[in-house]
This record gives C-alpha cells, sequence and structure tokens, in this order.
C-alpha cells in the first residue's frame, strides 16, 4: 500500500489493532516530575501533549529529543526534536524551560542522551515524566527501568481512543505499522537487554500474528 495515505482498515483488523493498542497503552495518571523526556516521532501531538502538562505545572522543564528516521525526515526536515521546540514555544513554553536534544535516533538514545544532557547542565533529576506517542508508552517505561533504573519514571501521552488518533495524525499505515513495530520490540528487546521483560497475554500476542500477517510489517525489526 501507498506510504503517507489513508487506507481502508476492515472491522476485524481494527478489533485487533485496539487490542494492541490498549495494551501498549499504561493509562498512568500524571504525578509532578523533576523533568520530561519528551521522545520525538512522526507525531507532533507529542509536542503538544508536553506543552499542556508543563502549562498545568506537572514539571519545570522539559528535554526534547530525537533526530530523524526513515518516517519522520519529510514531516520533520530539520529533524523531531527542532520542530516539537518550535512548536512548544508557540504554544507559550518559555524557552528557558526547554532543552534541545537532536541526536538520537531511537528509544535507547533518546534517554541515553537526554541524561547526558541534564547531567551536563547541572540538574539533578529524581523523577521523570516520559512523553510520547500513546502506543509507546509501555516500551518507553521498558526501556527506562533499563537506562535509567534508578529515577521514578511516569509515561504520558494524549489521551485518546485508538480511532481518534488513526483520525488526528491522518496516516493510518504508518500508525498500524509503527504500533505493530513496537508491540515487537516489547517482546523482543529484553532477550537485547534493551528493556525489561514485560508479560503479554495470549490474546495480544495473537493480534500481533493476525496484523503482521494482514502486511503491517513495515516497522519490523529483523531477527
Amino acid at each position: 500500500m501507498e506510504a503517507n495515505a489513508r487506507v481502508e482498515l476492515t472491522g476485524e483488523v481494527r478489533q485487533r489493532a485496539r487490542i494492541v493498542w490498549d495494551y501498549l497503552r499504561m493509562d498512568q495518571e500524571p504525578r509532578g516530575c523533576d523533568v520530561a523526556v519528551v521522545l520525538g516521532s512522526h507525531d507532533l501531538g507529542v509536542a503538544t501533549c508536553a506543552a499542556d502538562l508543563y502549562r498545568q505545572g506537572f514539571f519545570p522543564r522539559m528535554v526534547i529529543t530525537g533526530a530523524n528516521s526513515p518516517s519522520t525526515l519529510a514531516r520533520f526536515p530539520r529533524g523531531e526534536a527542532v520542530h516539537y521546540r518550535e512548536h512548544v514555544l508557540e504554544l507559550g513554553v518559555p524557552d528557558s524551560a526547554v532543552l534541545l536534544e537532536d541526536g538520537a535516533t531511537n528509544t535507547g538514545e533518546n534517554l541515553r542522551y537526554s541524561r547526558a544532557l541534564l547531567a551536563e547542565a547541572g540538574i539533578s533529576v529524581g523523577s521523570v515524566m516520559l512523553v510520547c506517542k500513546p502506543y509507546m508508552e509501555r516500551r518507553a517505561h521498558a526501556t527506562a527501568r533499563v537506562l535509567w533504573p534508578e529515577a521514578d519514571t511516569v509515561c504520558a501521552s494524549a489521551r485518546t481512543g485508538f480511532d481518534g488518533y488513526l483520525e488526528t495524525v491522518g496516516d493510518d499505515r504508518l500508525v498500524m505499522d509503527t504500533m505493530v513495530g513496537d508491540l515487537q520490540r516489547v517482546m523482543e528487546y529484553p532477550a537485547r537487554g534493551f528493556s525489561i521483560p514485560q508479560e503479554v497475554p495470549d490474546r495480544v500476542r495473537e493480534a500481533y500474528t493476525f496484523l503482521v500477517a494482514a502486511g503491517f510489517d513495515g516497522h519490523l525489526i529483523t531477527p
């Protein structure tokens, strides 16, 4: 199917996709943190969510992190973090509250580079809010437990349902491929030492197998 386009999702595909969506979201209640780490992606709504949470007083500063991936280069040609930063400033977040990390190309680098940037700035961090796409919460959490184990972390994202999220992003193929790929990483990355293991219910594994067979495999990693 053509990239960057709306595609027709059957009722069964949507049903299985919602199973994966519900599993990957952690639905944690936001709480006050020393800093937010805003994970760059194709979804500018992540930056909107971070600005909203900042205005509500959940954290005094944020690190916006991300370079580019093949799926974000066209949307954010100057880099994910650069475009995210411009967006949060437009939404009223002061420049003094934003640190920019524009070199990370994966979630592990997002966290490692952000942590190093905060240390270099002399900012003490005991608690971190990870702001990301809704279906990235579980993977962000699992990665942080390996790379930032001493930090008290909480995940946050836009409060929306699967169908509403598809409408907002406007690219069903991109969302489906990326979500299926995120679930694969949740299942496989612990064996590589990239994240902590998490229980994956049978119905979620079955939904994953169905969606891969249906062709939503554009973001899968190779063995």
